[in-house]
């Protein structure tokens, strides 16, 4: 696949691709903005729309390279209200050093100068532009460009970047990330395009705690049981041989005569 808008080094791979497919990138919603027509594909049968994926990638390029184009990345702040991409903002930040706020959107961070966490962005990546309304329509008030992962049924007001794309999945919000961190670093000229980027996927999706605290469970039950199964055939043997040892020996009674004979001889 490739998109004719963009050179040829900058064409995703086969492997990005199929990456975006499995994590269910292109997967839209029943319902559809109107302005979200132009990267609509199709609509299947049962109702749900399929998102452009070469329109995707496009717009995920375009993004980076708004990003790069900002002197100090931390005048970037990425933004995600929802759980699944409370974790993909902290790593995107992590790794491209820029800022991040995860969770709840406190009113006035970028208008009202009193509040303690008061800040100034040039930047905003948002990843769902209608769970984060508030922080979105506060850029507006300061003229600061917004760039959001926008879904088939996402609005469009006061976004600059729509890169559409799922933003509902935690696959697909790690995933999306996890691209436009690598292509960010790539343009900067910190990961070279010859290599793959040494930082998994799998750091950018979401984690729930209640399935972490049963992982370690279970693991634990087994490491308990593997240590159990190794101690018994150890144990046998010398349970054996402490039953020899400890055996009384056996009793040799004496004839009736004999012993007729000792009751009488006194």
């Amino acid at each position: 696949m490739s998109v004719s808008h963009l050179p040829a080094i900058l064409q995703p791979k086969e492997e990005d691709i199929q990456m975006m497919l499995s994590a269910g990138v292109h997967t839209g919603t029943r319902n559809s903005d109107s302005s979200m027509t132009d990267y609509i594909w199709r609509r299947r049968n049962d109702g749900v729309h399929i998102l452009n994926i070469g329109a995707t990638w496009e717009k995920l390029i375009l993004a980076a390279r708004v990003i790069v184009a900002i002197e100090n990345p931390e005048d970037v702040i990425a933004i995600s209200a929802r759980p699944y991409g409370m974790r993909a903002v902290l790593k995107f930040a992590h790794y491209t050093g820029c800022q991040s706020i995860a969770g709840r959107f406190t009113p006035g961070t970028f208008t009202n100068q009193i509040t303690k966490q008061f800040r100034e962005p040039r930047l905003l990546v948002v990843t769902d532009p209608r769970t984060d309304s508030q922080s979105v329509r506060e850029a507006s008030y300061v003229n600061v460009p917004v760039v959001a992962f926008c879904d088939s049924d996402s609005p469009l007001q006061f976004v600059d970047v729509a890169i559409p794309a799922n933003n509902k999945g935690k696959y697909s919000i790690g995933l999306l990330y996890w691209l436009l961190a690598r292509e960010i670093l790539r343009l900067r000229g910190s990961v070279s395009r010859s290599s793959e980027w040494d930082v998994p996927v799998d750091l950018f999706f979401h984690r729930d705690v209640e399935e972490l605290k049963k992982n370690e469970e279970e693991q634990a039950a087994k490491l308990e049981e593997a240590a159990f199964e190794d101690a018994t055939p150890e144990t046998a043997p010398a349970a054996e041989a402490t039953n020899l040892v400890a055996a009384p020996p056996a009793y040799d009674a004496p004839p009736a005569g004999d012993q007729y004979q000792a009751a009488t001889s006194w």
